[in-house]
């Protein structure tokens, strides 16, 4: 009776973790969408930059007031070997997911991030020479074509908005690399990773946007209408962004890896149709076809990479695969991966 109680509240308590973990990222999504469109506040630099702003103070209030999370030491040579570099890496995959978001629509932008466990796997292959399994390459197939089929078909497409969210995904799978080297040893949480990278963000990212869209502001604060709320919206934006740091951080202790895999392609879906509902962009048949064939590669190949990584050492592997070299499989989402397009 006990652990049926039990199995019960672990059920419901994965379930709130992933609702709210969905709130948030959709929220964040949504918004940043509507601060470009709506609020014709059209400067990614700026935004990335408010939000890498009150995402310090966030996790500075976390860890060093509420003392919510440990703090994670790291050594004043390290900060600037090893965490000066991720954070900026880390600065341009926020600074491109935001300059895609600006020109093209939610649901492409959603659909081509979803073309980052290709990249990391072809940037591994071709940079590092790391072997993988051939159901890892096979489970990329519906990855690509889905991607294909939607690009082709997107009725908004933009160039530039179609380079900054490819780019984004180079970047976003360059961040995961460089973490396993870069920060081995240190075992970063979504909180803490923000608590480092995001006050050298703020460095990075602050001249660029000052001289890039500072004259520019000025002028949009001057002919807006309703210029005080609109900021009000923008730095809430940049709340939510950090809100939804801590919310990974509870929805990965509250589930399964297989069922962070599969609720984070359903987030998508739902950011999408969220969107489409908004905003009213058009969608075409094989547009949505070619989303949803992108979204199930994902998944299947996150339960590849779930399988792969519960195989006993002695399980034989394909022939062309060497086992000295065999990739030593991450994890789908690890823990230093948390940040892509959050803020």
């Amino acid at each position: 009776m006990e652990e049926g109680r039990l199995c019960q509240w672990s059920v419901c308590r994965s379930l709130l973790a992933i609702v709210q973990w969905w709130g948030f990222n959709v929220t964040v999504i949504i918004i940043n969408k509507w601060i470009f469109q709506k609020l014709d506040f059209k400067f990614p630099l700026s935004v990335s930059c408010v939000h890498f702003i009150t995402s310090s103070f966030g996790a500075y209030m976390v860890i060093k007031v509420l003392k919510l999370k440990p703090l994670i030491v790291v050594d004043p040579e390290d900060r600037w070997k090893r965490i000066f570099p991720m954070s900026f890496v880390f600065c341009v995959n926020i600074v491109l997911g935001n300059v895609s978001l600006r020109y093209i629509p939610v649901s492409f932008m959603q659909t081509i991030k979803s073309f980052t466990p290709a990249t990391t796997v072809i940037l591994q292959w071709l940079v590092w020479r790391k072997y993988f399994d051939w159901r890892i390459w096979a489970s990329l197939i519906p990855i690509v074509g889905g991607i294909l089929l939607t690009s082709i078909t997107e009725l908004s497409f933009n160039m530039f908005g179609f380079c900054a969210a490819l780019f984004g995904c180079l970047a976003t799978s360059t961040k995961t690399i460089l973490a396993e080297s870069l920060l081995h040893g240190y075992k970063f949480d979504s909180i803490n990773t923000v608590y480092y990278m995001a006050p050298f963000a703020t460095l990075i990212l602050g001249v660029p946007a000052m001289l890039l869209e500072g004259n520019g502001i000025m002028e949009w604060f001057e002919t807006h209408p309703s210029p005080w709320p609109a900021l009000i919206i923008i730095f809430s934006s940049g709340v939510l962004a950090f809100c939804l740091n801590f919310s990974i951080f509870y929805v990965i202790h509250s589930t399964t890896a297989v069922t962070f895999n599969v609720a984070g392609n359903l987030k998508v879906a739902v950011a999408v149709l969220i969107s489409w509902m908004i905003f009213k962009n058009p969608i075409s048949g094989l547009n949505a076809v070619g989303c949803g064939i992108t979204l199930v590669g994902c998944t299947f190949y996150g339960y590849v990479r779930h399988l792969l990584s519960q195989q006993p050492p002695g399980t034989p592997r394909t022939p062309r695969t060497p086992r000295n070299r065999m990739e030593q499989l991450l994890p789908l989402v690890n823990n230093n991966d948390k940040l892509d397009d959050k803020i």
